[in-house]
């Protein structure tokens, strides 16, 4: 409960601090940099080794490939019968079919699930997640926008993300030694800790909602596929492959997480209907916070 009330209250106070401008303009990219190059890589260091592996964690990874690729498989159709552009139909699915799994994911599985469930939740972050965001992601972004790109800027995206680094080297210290000296885990730990408050606080400080009315229709498709369908196949797929009960509840949960904030992101730079993608992401992060405690209750 402490952790749940510690998420809500650094969310809170993100929010507080945007609307009453108590802090610099560029205070959103310093606070995303923060987790992004420095909490999260510590926090993936530190609970990869620290995991017992098993096949079973394969399902953890997928999860956020399945909400990517059912996304592509519900709204290109459905967007063309509603006769939407091919750059909303991107926004949407960008939005809709990408997951929060880092700066909202990772604070509230420490919340509904406690510390044993985080080292699970960095797979499906980092091998679910993230590598769709800079696979399938970029295309989408590419193709619905116009461009082209090319397999080897793909490549450079993933190789140079800074919590992909540490995930290669957490799983060689896993593999091939027995762990981090005590000195370096205390190091690592403290500064994982900064990952619940900064991120939620960024959460906060970005949320927008104010052209939520004007776009009812694109922002109730996302949002039905991402935090209601999406992890609805996802727990019907676990009850049939039964990973084990830690396992499905952490995909589940994952899976029902708030649309990326670095999606909406990558929408807004492709010129994918910026207005609609923030207003996606904001009202999908505030509808999340019932959401996903519900789909607790369902592992």
């Amino acid at each position: 409960m402490g952790n749940f009330a510690l998420l809500i209250c650094a969310l809170g106070l993100g929010v507080l601090f945007a609307r009453q401008r108590w802090m610099p303009d560029h205070t959103g990219p310093v606070l995303n940099a923060w987790v992004l190059r420095i909490a999260l890589p510590a926090l993936v260091l530190v609970e990869i080794p620290r995991i017992d592996f098993d096949p079973s964690l394969a399902f953890a990874a997928v999860g956020p490939w399945i909400v990517m690729l059912g996304a592509i498989a519900l709204i290109v159709p459905l967007g063309r019968a509603l006769g939407w552009s091919r750059r909303r139909i991107g926004c949407v699915l960008l939005t809709a079919g990408l997951g929060n799994t880092s700066f909202m994911g990772l604070p509230m599985i420490l919340a509904l699930r406690g510390e044993t469930a985080m080292g699970t939740a960095v797979i499906a972050d980092q091998l679910g997640s993230f590598l769709a965001l800079s696979t399938l992601g970029i295309l989408v972004a590419a193709t619905c926008s116009g461009q082209t790109i090319r397999a080897s800027q793909i490549a450079r995206r993933v190789l140079l993300f800074p919590p992909f680094i540490a995930l290669c080297v957490a799983f060689v210290v896993a593999l091939f030694s027995p762990g981090w000296p005590a000195a370096v885990v205390t190091v690592l730990d403290r500064l994982a800790d900064t990952l619940t408050p900064v991120a939620l606080f960024a959460v906060g400080y970005a949320l927008r909602l104010r052209d939520v009315p004007r776009f009812r229709t694109p922002i109730g498709v996302a949002l039905a596929w991402k935090l209601a369908l999406a992890p609805l196949v996802v727990l019907l797929l676990a009850r049939v492959f039964q990973p084990g009960s830690e396992v499905a509840a952490v995909a589940l949960l994952q899976c029902a997480m708030a649309p990326m904030i670095t999606a909406g992101i990558l929408a807004s730079d492709s010129g994918l209907e910026p207005p609609l993608s923030t207003a996606i992401v904001g009202s999908g992060i505030a509808l999340s916070l019932l959401t996903v405690p519900l789909w607790a209750l369902a592992v």
